[in-house]
């Protein structure tokens, strides 16, 4: 990247202003999402445990411009796990949030009423309560506490740490929140590196989180995708509990998408842990 591109992290997100330019846009029924943070287990069904995990994240993330400049050649995402219930939709609110605001027009941080922010998230007005606020609070603690390192080699005690969010602040007196982006990660939001992700199957799947997981880790596979074994399913979800246990919240949850009209799919004979091959995916849910 020279100094003439991409100064401000709006700049990296489509504006949803602008359909007609033919990119993926952020809509009030449409988020784009970065490809690698949907594969990997950045977000996952919710745990009883608040475990911190750490992802090895060299592979996806290794062509990060803030990784090649430097040479870094280790990348792991580590902090508190991230539920689809409150932390998903918190976040599809930031990055509508940074296509939106004035502010980002100027730079990288930007302030906005908590009732805007709380519509971005899909929540009516009768919900703006004290426990909203608390919860959307936690949810941007639990995002801005997600960092990623990066290591020139392992062992080596010269490293850098990013975030998906770099500040977050929240003045319960003024009743704004304010949000500031780590601009070292814009290029996460490149065309090549996005998806669009519509909204509908996930409200249609706000009681099952393992659905909305498969939902967004599917949306982020090519077009027609190869077999997908239940073994990687598992490595995105990281579920708890016994194998057996996981393989029937997965089949289940495979069902329901079917059942919303999303997902059509058949499952390969002969093979030695449980496979599906995906035949189609309709995120409009059309005809259903």
């Amino acid at each position: 990247m020279n100094s003439n591109e991409v100064l401000l992290f709006k700049d990296a997100i489509p504006d949803f202003n602008q359909p007609s330019t033919g990119k993926l846009t952020v809509t009030k029924n449409s988020s784009v999402q970065p490809v690698s943070l949907l594969r990997l287990g950045v977000f996952t069904p919710s745990c009883r445990t608040e475990a911190t995990v750490t992802l090895n994240v060299t592979e996806a993330l290794s062509s990060l411009e803030i990784a090649k400049q430097e040479g870094y050649t280790d990348i792991k995402i580590t902090g508190p796990m991230l539920n689809y219930f409150q932390d998903f939709r918190c976040w599809t609110a930031i990055v509508h949030s940074f296509s939106v605001s004035p502010d980002a027009l100027k730079g990288n941080r930007i302030k906005m009423p908590f009732s805007e922010f709380a519509k971005l998230c899909g929540y009516p007005s009768k919900r703006y309560s004290t426990k909203l606020r608390n919860e959307i609070a936690d949810s941007l603690t639990k995002i801005r506490s997600k960092s990623i390192r990066f290591e020139k080699n392992p062992g080596i005690t010269k490293f850098k740490v990013a975030g998906l969010l770099k500040e977050a602040e929240f003045d319960g007196e003024s009743d704004y929140i304010i949000l500031e982006a780590d601009e070292r990660l814009w290029d996460l939001y490149r065309s090549d590196h996005l998806t669009l992700l519509r909204k509908k199957p996930l409200e249609l799947l706000t009681r099952n989180e393992t659905a909305q997981a498969l939902y967004t880790f599917f949306e982020a596979l090519p077009q027609h995708p190869a077999p997908i074994t239940f073994d990687r399913l598992r490595q995105r979800l990281l579920l708890n509990g016994r194998i057996a246990e996981q393989n029937r919240k997965m089949r289940t949850a495979l069902d329901v998408l079917a059942s919303i009209g999303y997902l059509k799919f058949y499952y390969l004979v002969d093979t030695s842990v449980p496979t599906i091959q995906i035949t189609d995916r309709n995120p409009k849910l059309t005809g259903s």
